[in-house]
């Protein structure tokens, strides 16, 4: 495989020796490694299954592609909408102190800058098994394909508040005082833009933030935003642009038709200033019209029907909702486990104490809601594939309680108890106490979905010759990027998609589409070389 290099591929599929310094590369007749792309031809195999007499049957079905991706990154700028906030203060002093190898000193003695917490950035890959040895071989995960580095990145972006982002880190009390210290010089210089602000959106007691913002009509903020993307790109001379949202939780948009409900209809809504067009659709609109992903971190309905719409007429890639982070991470992974345990879960009680900004707008109702959603929503896949333990439209009774508390700051509280149904009739529940520093869960996050959206605008695929129904020319993947998931509370998928949650299966899913770009199955963990004599 062949990240970073240049080279033309020699009839085995192997990598030239002036791809040497690379990592890995793939010998495999069905991959070819050219200068611009690494092409691959992958067998996609599943099982399609119908009842018939009263029975299922199962049928092994394969479908031949041929994957292609772009093997130069280029110059890549992320545009965070809620730059001044604690995420993007805290994400933009996190890259400065890793790109120039800033190390401070804490409590527990001195610190090096990290991205933990990132899968991209922290976590590794199997590629496979030692031919020798037999030991697992793994690889970081941001060497499986060509990626931008964090360090790379561009920053810039809006926030209704003019504080510079040196100000504002200060301000969301985070980062240590000796770190803040060392990388304030370089961050004092960077300032907001204005965004766009409708008080109906979000709460009340976010008003005395609401000192930068852009005038005029919802027409007019669509094109101010659309000029700002387009000048940022210019400016720095960049290859690429991604917007991501990581501003307040708006309440939700009602779905009302002949206004949100198609392209058409939401472009019009913008035009005639529609009370229920969202400062995120309008983002998300700005980016879509100028071909730049944007992804929304927050849990609001920002993708109402007729913003999907336009993404799929424009071949823009989109993606959402919400960090998922601290507790809902947990939840994923322990409700994933116990059900496949096959332990009944009958009730779910989380609590969630925080002091900082999010907090303060979630105190209102109406935001709440929104996270209330998206949080209560994670469960119901991994309920649904269980038939013995939940009848049809059976489901845990699921609470979720967010409160305001000041003192407590960035370091969220969040506790849960899990109560179910063991053998013959037995109880068992579990507590859990997770107190986790909210911005240095989402920050990784942020840096996670930037670059594996910007690595899907290089990834592209075609149904392969050998199926009788080959397409001429390679497409990208759907513009909802579901691949998204594992970063995200409630994933937003494709129209007509079944929504997956299990945390399981959305890292199995990203690792495995990687795994395809360069000729690789799946890893299916049967270790049969050590079962079989």
């Amino acid at each position: 495989m062949a990240p970073h290099a240049n080279g033309s591929a020699n009839g085995n599929g192997v990598a030239p020796a002036a791809n040497a310094k690379e990592l890995f590369v793939v010998n495999s007749p069905n991959v070819t490694y050219t200068d611009d792309a690494i092409k691959s031809t992958y067998t996609y195999r599943t099982t399609k299954v119908k009842k018939a007499d009263g029975k299922y049957v199962a049928e092994p079905f394969e479908t031949v592609y041929d994957f292609k991706t772009e093997r130069k990154v280029g110059k890549v700028g992320l545009m965070l909408v809620g730059w001044g906030g604690n995420n993007g203060s805290t994400v933009t002093a996190g890259i400065i102190a890793n790109r120039e190898n800033i190390s401070w000193e804490s409590r527990e003695g001195k610190r090096s800058p990290n991205y933990f917490g990132s899968v991209i950035m922290g976590s590794t890959v199997k590629l496979g098994t030692d031919a020798e040895t037999g030991e697992e071989v793994y690889i970081p995960f941001h060497d499986a394909l060509p990626m931008v580095h964090p360090n790379d990145l561009v920053l810039g972006g809006w926030d209704i508040n003019s504080m510079n982002l040196a100000d504002a880190m200060d301000r969301a009390g985070v980062l240590e005082p000796d770190l803040k210290r060392k990388v304030r010089p370089m961050m004092e210089g960077l300032v907001p833009l204005p965004s766009i602000y409708y008080p109906d959106f979000i709460a009340a007691n976010q008003g005395d933030r609401a000192n930068n913002l852009v005038k005029g009509t919802k027409q007019e903020h669509l094109e101010h935003i659309r000029k700002d993307i387009r000048e940022f790109k210019e400016k720095n001379a960049l290859d690429k642009v991604i917007v991501l949202w990581t501003a307040n939780t708006e309440r939700y948009a009602e779905i009302i038709p002949g206004v949100n409900d198609t392209a058409e209809n939401l472009l019009k809504a913008i035009e005639t200033g529609h009370d229920e067009v969202s400062p995120s659709t309008v983002f998300a609109v700005a980016s879509i019209l100028e071909g730049v992903p944007f992804i929304n971190g927050s849990p609001q309905n920002t993708f109402v029907p007729g913003a999907i719409s336009l993404a799929e007429k424009h071949n823009a890639f989109i993606g959402g909702d919400d960090f998922k982070s601290g507790q809902t991470k947990m939840k994923s992974a322990l409700v994933d486990f116990l059900i496949n345990a096959g332990i009944k879960l009958t009730s779910i009680a989380s609590f969630n104490f925080l002091g900082n900004n999010d907090g303060l707008n979630l105190n209102a109702p109406q935001q709440f809601r929104s996270k209330e959603i998206s949080k209560s929503n994670v469960v119901d896949d991994m309920v649904a594939a269980n038939s013995i333990l939940y009848e049809k439209d059976e489901h845990p009774d699921h609470t979720v309680v967010i409160k305001y508390m000041p003192a407590v700051g960035d370091h969220k509280r969040a506790m849960d108890e899990y109560y179910g149904e063991i053998f013959m009739g037995g109880h068992q529940s579990i507590s859990m106490t997770n107190i986790c520093e909210d911005s240095l869960l989402a920050s990784p996050l942020i840096i996670d979905l930037c670059l594996v959206a910007e690595l899907m605008t290089r990834v592209s695929y075609k149904a392969n010759s050998s199926t009788g129904a080959a397409t001429k020319d390679y497409k990208g993947f759907h513009s909802v990027l579901s691949i998204l998931s594992y970063m995200l509370k409630a994933p937003c998928t494709p129209p007509g998609t079944p929504v997956v949650n299990s945390l399981y299966k959305q890292r199995a899913c990203m690792n495995n589409i990687f795994r395809a770009c360069v000729g690789l199955s799946p890893e299916s963990d049967m270790t049969l070389e050590h079962k079989l004599f």
